[in-house]
């Protein structure tokens, strides 16, 4: 129990959940939606930035999973998740984090015992772990996080 663990439900709202040992679990969604007046790749800096501040107040990760998405109901979702994995891997190689990408029906399948859990049911499992999560994108980083404390490799 001596590694700080990220998970990350990757998109435009980032649902997140962070493991550090001796401490409660931290959870929640943070929103990456371009303002009107940024330019397209403003919110991916501020993406990079976000997972910076994580890092310096963790003092250390040593693992950061993320959500495996294999498609999408938009080509819109598709671009940006493209873009939060590529900003997200090149991060994590710069500052030598392992990283995983863990696929979607998995996690659902071990938070809910079924592949293709909705919404509702992957914010219902969270609470059945202790969380309020305030949306499914945190729900589902909740969920992601348990996946990964249950693997052992970082547990």
């Amino acid at each position: 129990m001596n590694t700080n663990i990220l998970a990350l439900d990757l998109g435009t709202t980032t649902g997140w959940a962070l493991r550090l040992p001796d401490r409660p679990i931290v959870s929640g969604s943070q929103s990456f939606k371009p303002s009107r007046f940024e330019g397209g790749g403003m919110r991916y800096l501020r993406f990079r930035r976000w997972l910076t501040e994580i890092k310096a107040n963790a003092q250390e990760l040593h693992a950061v999973y993320f959500e495996e998405v294999r498609r999408h109901a938009g080509v819109d979702a598709a671009h940006a998740y493209g873009g939060f994995l590529a900003h997200l891997s090149a991060w994590c190689e710069h500052h030598q984090i392992p990283y995983q990408g863990v696929p979607v029906g998995t996690i659902k399948k071990h938070a809910t015992g079924k592949g293709n859990a909705n919404k509702t049911q992957m914010i219902e499992a969270a609470r059945r772990l202790g969380f309020e999560p305030a949306d499914n994108n945190e729900a589902d980083a909740i969920a992601l996080l348990d996946w990964a404390q249950t693997q052992g490799e970082h547990a």
